[in-house]
């Protein structure tokens, strides 16, 4: 059996409710009985039991963050954020990763309310929100992060996805490139629908150029693989001379398959990513790409939590940051 705080108590010679002063009030205890406690504690090994105090109090130091990919380095980026923040709070981040699956994602809510979470950071697969409402009427707080759904009353920090579709396509057309492939998907995802919607706007002002959707199933490297191949295999009258791919990770894909196939970039197609991952940078062709301020989103969303965990009578917020183009050597930079 464990050594309880009775245990501790004994030891130092004092009462309970001293060592429980202690442990969560050490300012108020003289500083001679605070010695002599904290030595009993080393002494006996005691171990408090968070989980307990936890439940007493209704609510954890476990900041629960729901992510649609956690391999995805963009939304470790946004965790080291939160986590950074969230130290500065005494609390801590708990990833979970929904894989894109609805079913996933509703069984990481439920989890982190059954753990009685302080507040949940999540980057949600559509714009279905109820389950999200439910929890909070139960008193957890909720923050999205990497998108907003309007008219749901949750705060949420993002990026002004339209306008950094806008920048990747008129980079690529001021580039002189016309027939333009975007790869990105699934489609149900509002980052995704963004970034392909502001890439509409940018084409459409310009005569002559056009803008071709290859969908694909996920936002992985594996996927943009099998979308670079199927470009690389296009007779080269027929085949885009540029790609915008919805992140970067599908861009890496498509920059192997078109480098195996002898297909140039950028000669041959110059190609742009979204997010400028570290992995961005280092690639062989070292990519273009539409920077995200990863770090400051996941820190914001945290602080805004904690106020939100406060009080929650506090009006939601929508912060959204500006995208910023990053030009390097695959649009020819």
């Amino acid at each position: 059996m464990g050594v309880s705080i009775r245990d501790v108590a004994a030891r130092a010679g004092v009462s309970v409710g001293t060592v429980s002063n202690v442990l969560n009030r050490p300012d108020s205890v003289p500083e001679a009985t605070l010695e002599r406690v904290r030595s009993a504690i080393a002494e006996l090994g005691y171990v408090r039991n968070d989980a307990a105090r936890q439940l007493r109090a209704g609510r954890s130091t476990t900041v629960g963050l729901v992510v649609l990919d956690a391999r995805n380095p963009f939304f470790t980026d946004v965790a080291r954020g939160a986590d950074d923040e969230a130290a500065l709070h005494g609390l801590s981040v708990l990833i979970g990763n929904s894989d894109e699956h609805p079913e996933r994602e509703l069984r990481l809510v439920s989890h982190f309310e059954e753990q009685r979470a302080h507040g949940l950071l999540i980057s949600p697969i559509g714009d279905d929100v109820a389950r999200l409402r439910e929890i909070r009427e139960r008193g957890i707080p909720v923050v999205l992060v990497d998108r907003t759904v309007a008219g749901s009353g949750f705060s949420s920090v993002a990026v002004d996805d339209v306008h950094g579709g806008e920048l990747a396509a008129r980079h690529l057309l001021d580039a002189g490139r016309r027939r333009i492939a975007y790869v990105g998907g699934p489609a149900g995802l509002r980052q995704v629908a963004d970034r392909a919607e502001g890439a509409r706007r940018a084409v459409a002002a310009v005569d002559g150029a056009s803008l071709d959707l290859a969908a694909v199933a996920s936002l992985t490297v594996a996927e943009g693989r099998t979308a670079g191949e199927r470009l690389a295999a296009l007779p080269a009258a027929e085949r885009p001379d540029a790609v915008f791919a919805a992140n970067d990770l599908i861009a890496l894909g498509v920059l192997q398959a078109l480098a195996l196939a002898g297909v140039s970039v950028p000669g041959d197609v110059a190609l742009i990513g979204y997010d400028d991952i570290d992995f961005a940078a280092a690639a062989t062709v070292p990519l273009s790409s539409i920077r995200q301020p990863s770090r400051r989103m996941g820190a914001t969303a945290l602080s805004i939590l904690v106020e939100e965990a406060a009080d929650p009578s506090l009006a939601p917020r929508d912060v959204v940051f500006e995208p910023e183009l990053v030009v390097r050597a695959s649009t020819g930079g």
